[in-house]
């Protein structure tokens, strides 16, 4: 299978914004959702959005703060992170729900990328 790879992470400080990008090589119908996972902690879901772009799913923890898109062209989903929290701190992956529906279930995790936010 085709990993999804997701970059742009970083060391930031509370209250900054990041924009994490997750990629692919391959132009398939798939969703893509947006994950992170703590030290000590369970995944945990964040965003979701459908292949046709029209539909996007946020989890309670973080709706109102990011914000997914994507960008057909460049087969890149997009995660915008506004006013960053130390709690946020964590592995971000992505993955992708061939249905196209972005309900799951997840497949293809690639790489993540860590983001670090200090107090």
């Amino acid at each position: 299978q085709v990993h999804l790879v997701a970059s742009g992470g970083g060391h930031v400080q509370s209250g900054s914004s990041l924009t994490l990008s997750c990629t692919s090589d391959s132009s398939a119908n798939f969703a893509t959702g947006w994950f992170r996972q703590a030290p000590g902690k369970d995944r945990e879901f964040l965003a979701a959005i459908r292949w046709s772009g029209a539909n996007k799913y946020y989890g309670r923890s973080v709706k109102g703060r990011f914000t997914i898109s994507k960008d057909h062209a460049r087969n890149t989903v997009y995660l915008k992170m506004n006013d960053l929290k130390p709690e946020d701190t964590a592995v971000y992956s992505c993955g992708a729900d061939d249905s196209g529906r972005g309900s799951g279930p997840w497949n293809r995790w690639g790489q993540g990328t860590q983001v670090a936010v200090s107090s």
